[in-house]
Parts: structure tokens; sequence; C-alpha cells
């Protein structure tokens, strides 16, 4: 084969493709099923959302990407996580640590958590790009306050030598945006980014990777609890129950078709201006199964108004039901 028919192989790669991801870890309690085998992929440029409650593994399944589940405790025990067609959890160490922050990047849930208090923004954003771009400490200096004013920080010159601790949370998560953005990554992932923070700043942060998002045209994985959240701005949703995607496709298919109990409890929990006064929003009854003792059936199956005794023996498997990739993993979802 030669190089060009090769690079042309490569350009039609998704940029992220995952299969049967399984990551566990070992306690005194016993071993928590916390990713349970799930597959997918993301093309470049392409906004994908992952949607469920806390504990359903959308957290743990974006550590596994980036390599940074604790080894004991954790482990990823089955599964590939191709990168522009290289299986990250093949390459060493090094490797790893050459890519996370230049290729892939990450934004956390806490910044208070992610960013070092004893050293000042300024400091920890011009450390990556020192290591990453190959740039000297006055170059890195002057690109972070580039960074700094991109992502909407007053004053950057004088914001770049200030503590974590003198920022707002908005300002804080801003900076780590800034951070992640500081090579350029091809995939930013988002964990929650913008659950601590009021609504008025949330939606600022919003509007901020989005219109980042386009300017440098990379792929974005965010990860929330609110479907409401990512109505607007993905192009397909994962949404995630007890460590296994349950139902997967294009945003729109999600909103109009939705399939699985679980997706349409989600959607109904949501306030909505175009429903009449003294609508009652629906609430899920229970709770998530144990991640310790998984059920053999459908893990929905204690909590759904429409079970039968079937879904309780075995599991149902992701069903394709259009072209698109719509996809559900539930055994009545034709007669619902």
């Amino acid at each position: 084969m030669d190089m060009n028919s090769s690079a042309q192989q490569n350009n039609n790669l998704p940029l992220l493709r995952i299969s049967n991801l399984q990551t566990r870890f070992h306690t005194q309690d016993g071993v928590v099923h916390a990713v349970n085998g799930i597959s997918y992929s993301l093309d470049s440029g392409e906004i994908l959302g992952v949607v469920g409650e806390s504990g359903c593994g959308k957290s743990v399944h974006a550590l596994s990407i980036m390599r940074l589940i604790q080894i004991p405790p954790g482990e990823i025990a089955d599964g590939e996580i191709w990168f522009e067609g290289r299986d990250l959890l093949k390459l060493s160490e090094n490797e790893m640590r050459r890519l996370r922050g230049r290729d892939i990047a990450m934004v956390f849930q806490d910044p208070m958590t992610s960013l070092n208090p004893v050293y000042t923004v300024g400091f920890q954003i011009c450390e990556a790009l020192m290591l990453h771009m190959n740039m000297n400490r006055k170059q890195a200096r002057e690109r972070t306050i580039e960074l700094l004013n991109l992502v909407g920080i007053p004053e950057p010159t004088k914001r770049i030598d200030n503590y974590p601790h003198q920022f707002s949370g908005g300002m804080r998560q801003r900076a780590m945006i800034a951070m992640a953005l500081s090579c350029e990554p091809k995939l930013l992932i988002a964990d929650e980014p913008t659950t601590a923070l009021d609504v008025t700043i949330q939606a600022q942060i919003i509007d901020l990777v989005m219109n980042l998002q386009k300017e440098m045209g990379m792929s974005v994985m965010w990860i929330t609890h609110d479907l409401g959240i990512v109505a607007e701005m993905v192009h397909k949703i994962n949404v995630m129950y007890a460590g296994f995607i349950i139902e997967q496709g294009l945003v729109d298919d999600i909103y109009d078709e939705t399939l699985h109990p679980y997706t349409k409890g989600l959607l109904g929990s949501l306030p909505s201006i175009d429903e009449a006064p003294g609508t009652k929003l629906i609430s899920i009854p229970g709770l998530p199964p144990d991640l310790i003792t998984l059920p053999s059936g459908c893990p929905f199956y204690a909590r759904c108004t429409y079970r039968r005794d079937y879904c309780r023996e075995e599991r149902p498997e992701l069903e394709s039901v259009n072209a698109n990739g719509h996809a559900v993993a539930c055994w009545r979802w034709r007669e619902i």
C-alpha cells in the first residue's frame, strides 16, 4: 500500500473509536463494575453528549480514555480505545503522557481540585505549553496571556500572576478551559464543567466552548447529567445507565423518537416553558442497581414501568433502529 492510500484510509477512520470498554474497581466489598462493555465512535469536529445520572460510569469511561484510572484499585479489564489509529491501552506511560494535554485534553468538574493551589494560574498554563509545544518561558507567557484573553478573563496581563483562590468559580473554569485548549487538542473532554456554577455562568461557559470548537474544529465530548444542557450543542448522544450505553443516536432522534424508558424519564424530568401551568415533572422511582452485584437482566428493570418478567432474565444488547445510528438496549422498545 502506498503512502497516499494509507493516509486516505486514516482520514476515513473516526477520530476516536471505543470497543467493548470495561473498567472495574476492586474494593473491600467486592468488584465494582463501573463501565460494562461500551462501544461507540466519534468523528473529527463532532460534538458528543454523554448523559446519565451520577454513578452511571460517564466520568470513569472518560478517565479510562485518558488512562487516568488509578491502578489498583481500578483496572481497565477489557476493550480497545483507538485514537487516530492507535490503541491507547497499548501505549507506554511516556507515550500517553505526551498525548495527554496535547492531542486529548480534559476539563474537570471542579477546577479547584484540578488547579494546583501553590502555583499561579499562568505558571500552570505555561508549563503545558513548554512541555508540549516546545516554547521557551517568554513565548509561553505571551501565549498564556492570549489564551486567558480568548476565554474571556479580564486584564489577563495582571491575572496571569494570580493564584487559583484569587479567581471566582467561573473564572477558574475559564482558566481550566484555557489550559485544556493551550496545545490545540483534537479532542476536548468536558466532564460536567458547569455543575458548580450558577445558571448565567453556565450559559457563558457553554457558549465559550461552542465558539472555540467552531474556531478550532476540534471534537468535543460533553459529559453531563442534564439532557437539557446538551440539546442545542451536540450532534450525537450516548445515554448511560449502570455502566452500559442504553440508547445512542443523533440528537434529534434521541429527543424526537425517544425509545428507552430511562431516556424518557430523563427528558420528562426537564421543566419546559411550553407546558401548561401546574404540569408535574416526571420522576424516575427507585435507585440505580448496585454495581457490585449487577442484575443478569436489563439493568433498568427494577425502576421500569414497562417491565415484563422476561426483562429480568436476560440483558438486552444495543439494537440498531435506523440508518442514522440510533440504537437502543430494551426488549420492549417497539411496543413502547
